[in-house]
C-alpha cells in the first residue's frame, strides 16, 4: 500500500504528530533509525516503537543515513508563524526545497525528509516537501494532499473543533455525525465587507492561492522557480481574482475595491479572522477599522522596512513602466516588449529569485502583504504573530488582500496602457463568423440565457488534520455557493477551408452597482474567463457545443477537496492526472442577484496559426484541464497570445462600448445572459 514513491505521503499526514505516530488511520508505520528521533524521545525510542509499531499493517522502513545539514532550517522556530512573505523564511523554504529535489533517489529523500520532519517548523516541512515531491521527476505522479487536510485550522471555524473531537472519540466511526460548520462567523450584516465572505473564506478559493504557489514557488532550484511565462501568470491569474472580486461585489450592490494608493491614511477595512493556529494554540490577530499602517520593524522575525521603502519602490516600478524599461543590476536598460514586459515586472513585483534586480526594485507585493499583516504590532513589542495577510493559506480571506492587489493590478494595466490597441489583422479572423452564441442548463427545456446559482452544502474528512485526534473519518460540513451545470453553444460559419482555431469564452458586467451602463475602458478589465479551448472549423456552418465542467480555469470539487490517505491514492494515468493546481468549480461564474443580474456572454474564436505554441496537448490528460491559470506542467504556456487578450490592452478611442469592440469582428460574438442567485441550501449528492 505504501510502496515505491508512495510511502513520502506518510509523512504528510498529521504534521504536528511525530513521525513514529501511526498513520493512514493506524495502518502504517515509519520505522525510524533510533539516532532520527529527536532529543525528546530517543532515551525511550525501543518503548516507542514497540507501542506504537504493533498493530499497524504496513510498515516501512527508513534508510539511516549520514545525517543531513538542517541547521539554516532549525532557524525557523518550530512552533512560530511560517511566512513565505518574509525573505528569510521564503530562503529558508528554497535552501530545504533544493536539500529535497537534489536527493539522488525516493530512499534517500525519504531519509532525508524523515529526519528533517520532527525538527523543522512543519509548515515549512509540508510546504518543502510538497514543491519537491511535484517537481521531482521520480515523484510527480503523486497526489500532493491538501492543505486543507493537513491544516484544517487556517480555514475552519475554531468552534469546531472541540465538536468534531469529541464526536471521534466518543462515537463509533460508523455513527459519526457530521459536524456544521457556519456560515458568516467573523462578522455581523452590520458589516457591508460581509456581503463577500461567501467569496473571500470560501475554502476552495483559498486552497488554490495555496496551491498556485506550490506550483510556482518563489525561490529554490531555477529549474523548480523558471516556468515558461511565471511572472505572467501571477499578473493574470491575480488580475482574474480582482476582476471577479470586482464583479460580485457589483452582485451585491458594492463598489468596486480601492486600490491601496496611499499608504499614509487609515485602513478602513478591519477584519477578525476567528482562526487559531494548532501549531502554537495562537490566535490570528485581528485589525480593528481605520488602522494606521507604520513602518514594520520586527527584528526577531528578520522583517525591516519602511513606508517609505514600499513608496521608493513603488516610484521605481511606475518610473521604469513609464520609460519602457527596467534597470539591470550592472545598469543595463532592459526593454518592457510587448512580448516579455508583463513576465518581466511579474517577476519584480512579486518578487521572484528571477527579479532581474531585487536590491533596486525591492520586495513591493511581499512587502505590502507583510505591512498590513503586522499593522496590529508592527514592532513586535506584543510579542503577536502575523495577521492572514502574512499568509498564502488564509490572505485572500482579509478585505485588505484586494485592496493591495487592485493597486498591483493598476501598476500592470499602466504598462499595458502603454502598448498600441489591437490592430484588425490582430483582432480578425477572416471567413470566420459566428452566428449565434447562447448557454443552457443542462436540464430539459431550460430557457435559454438564463443561468442558476444556490447555496450548496458539502462535506469534508478532517480527521487527518486532527493531531492526537481520533482515527477514522470525521466530518465536518462547510456551505458554498454553487451554480447549475450549464452548456455553452456556438454557430459558426466558416467560409473557407478546414482550419483551426481557438474559442475564448468571457463574461462581464454590464453595469456597476448603481445600474450605470459600463464604458468598454472599464467594461474589459472585468471581463472574466470562463473557458478556452481549440476547434476545428470544417467549411460551412459548425455547431460547438462546450460544457461548463470542461472549463480551462477550473478543477472538479474532488480535485479540490482530495483525500491525502495512503489507500485513497489513484494509481497508474489516473494517479499522473491528479494535478490539483486550477480554480475551483463551484465558483466558475458570479453569484448574480435574487431578482436577477443580465452579464454580457462574450466569444472569440481567433486564428490558430497565431495563438499556436507549435506543442500539441490533450486537455483531457495529465494535469491540462486548468491551463489558463496554471499552465502545463513541465512545457510552454500553451497559448502564445498575451494573457487575457483581447481584453488586456486598451482600445482605440473610437471605441466606447463592448458592443463596438465586437461590432467590427465577425470572429466575436456578445449574448445578453441572466445569472439568477436562488437563497436556498442544497445538500451535495
Amino acid at each position: 500500500m505504501a510502496t515505491g514513491n508512495r510511502k513520502l505521503l506518510a509523512l504528510l499526514q498529521r504534521p504536528l504528530e511525530p513521525t513514529f505516530y501511526p498513520k493512514d488511520d493506524g495502518k502504517t508505520v515509519i520505522d525510524l533509525p533510533e539516532n532520527y528521533l529527536t532529543e525528546r524521545y530517543r532515551p525511550i525510542g525501543a518503548n516507542i516503537q514497540n507501542r506504537f509499531g504493533n498493530d499497524a499493517d504496513t510498515r516501512i522502513p527508513v534508510r539511516n543515513v549520514a545525517t543531513p545539514n538542517i541547521g539554516f532550517a532549525e532557524a525557523i522556530p518550530r512552533r512560530s508563524g511560517f511566512s513565505l512573505f518574509n525573505q528569510n523564511h521564503r530562503r529558508v523554504a528554497g535552501e530545504l526545497i533544493t536539500l529535497f529535489v537534489n536527493q539522488p533517489d525516493v530512499e534517500s529523500l525519504m531519509s532525508v525528509a524523515t529526519y528533517t520532519r520532527d525538527r523543522v517548523n512543519p509548515i515549512l516541512f509540508q510546504y518543502a516537501l510538497a514543491v519537491a515531491i511535484q517537481h521531482r521527476p521520480d515523484t510527480k505522479d503523486l497526489n500532493i494532499p491538501s492543505f486543507l487536510e493537513l491544516f484544517p485550522d487556517s480555514f475552519v471555524d475554531p468552534s469546531v473543533f472541540p465538536k468534531l473531537r469529541e464526536e471521534g472519540s466518543v462515537v463509533q466511526q460508523e455513527s459519526r455525525m457530521t459536524i456544521d460548520i457556519p456560515m458568516n462567523y467573523t462578522a455581523s450584516e452590520r458589516e457591508e465587507e460581509q456581503r463577500l465572505a461567501f467569496f473571500r473564506e470560501d475554502i476552495g478559493v483559498n486552497l488554490h492561492h495555496w496551491h498556485w504557489h506550490l506550483v510556482y514557488p518563489g525561490d529554490g532550484p531555477d529549474a523548480v522557480v523558471r516556468k515558461n511565462r511565471r511572472g505572467e501568470l501571477f499578473y493574470y491569474m491575480h488580475q482574474q481574482l480582482i476582476a471577479r472580486y470586482n464583479v460580485e461585489r457589483f452582485c451585491a450592490r458594492l463598489s468596486r475595491v480601492r486600490p491601496l494608493n496611499n499608504l499614509r491614511v487609515p485602513l478602513p477595512e478591519g477584519y477578525f479572522p476567528k482562526i487559531i493556529r494548532s501549531l502554537n494554540n495562537r490566535a490570528f490577530p485581528p485589525r480593528p477599522q481605520n488602522q494606521l499602517l507604520s513602518d514594520v520593524n520586527r527584528v526577531d522575525d528578520q522583517v525591516t522596512f519602511t513606508l517609505t521603502d514600499l513608496e521608493n519602490w513603488e516610484k521605481r516600478i511606475t518610473d521604469s513602466i513609464d520609460a519602457g524599461f527596467v534597470m539591470g543590476t550592472n545598469g543595463e536598460r532592459i526593454p518592457l516588449t510587448e512580448q516579455a514586459g508583463t513576465d518581466l515586472l511579474g517577476d519584480i513585483m512579486e518578487p521572484s529569485s528571477l527579479s532581474v534586480n531585487p536590491q533596486y526594485y525591492g520586495s513591493y507585493h511581499g512587502d505590502l502583504h507583510n505591512v498590513i499583516a503586522y499593522s496590529h504590532d508592527p514592532e513586535g513589542r506584543f510579542l503577536e504573530g502575523l495577521g492572514v495577510l502574512g499568509e498564502f493559506e488564509t490572505a485572500m480571506r482579509d478585505p485588505g488582500f484586494y485592496r493591495l492587489h487592485a493597486q498591483i493590478d493598476n501598476l500592470f494595466h499602466r504598462h499595458k496602457n502603454t502598448l498600441q490597441p489591437y490592430a484588425a489583422n490582430q483582432l480578425n479572423y477572416n471567413g470566420v463568423q459566428i452566428q449565434s452564441l447562447g448557454v443552457q442548463l443542462n436540464r430539459a427545456n431550460a430557457p435559454a440565457n438564463i443561468l442558476l446559482t444556490y447555496w450548496q452544502r458539502s462535506q469534508v474528512d478532517l480527521a487527518t488534520g486532527l493531531d492526537f485526534g481520533p482515527q477514522g473519518n470525521v466530518f465536518a460540513s462547510f456551505t458554498h455557493l454553487q451554480h447549475a451545470p450549464f452548456t455553452f453553444r456556438l454557430t459558426v460559419n466558416n467560409s473557407g477551408a478546414r482550419r483551426r482555431g481557438t474559442c475564448r469564452i468571457f463574461i462581464g458586467p454590464k453595469s456597476d452597482e448603481r445600474n450605470i451602463p459600463l464604458t468598454y475602458q472599464e467594461q474589459r478589465i472585468l471581463m472574466v474567463e470562463l473557458d478556452k479551448f481549440n476547434v476545428t472549423l470544417n467549411p460551412g456552418s459548425n455547431t460547438i457545443v462546450r460544457r461548463s465542467e470542461q472549463s480551462s480555469v477550473t478543477i472538479p470539487y474532488e480535485r479540490t477537496f482530495r483525500s491525502v490517505a495512503l489507500s485513497n491514492q489513484p494509481t497508474g494515468a489516473e494517479q499522473f492526472r491528479f494535478c490539483n493546481c486550477g480554480w475551483p468549480s463551484h465558483l466558475l461564474i458570479p453569484k448574480g442577484t435574487v431578482e436577477g443580474m443580465t452579464f454580457d456572454l462574450f466569444a472569440m474564436i481567433s486564428d490558430y496559426n497565431d495563438d499556436t505554441v507549435n506543442q500539441e496537448f490533450d486537455e483531457n490528460v495529465d494535469c491540462n484541464d486548468s491551463h489558463s491559470f496554471c499552465g502545463l506542467r513541465d512545457r510552454l504556456y500553451p497559448d502564445r497570445r498575451a494573457m487575457g487578450y483581447p481584453f488586456d490592452r486598451r482600445a482605440a478611442k473610437s471605441i466606447g462600448s463592448l458592443a463596438d469592440f465586437v461590432s467590427s469582428n465577425s470572429n466575436m460574438a456578445l449574448s445578453n445572459v441572466q445569472i439568477r442567485f436562488t437563497n436556498t441550501v442544497i445538500a451535495r449528492t
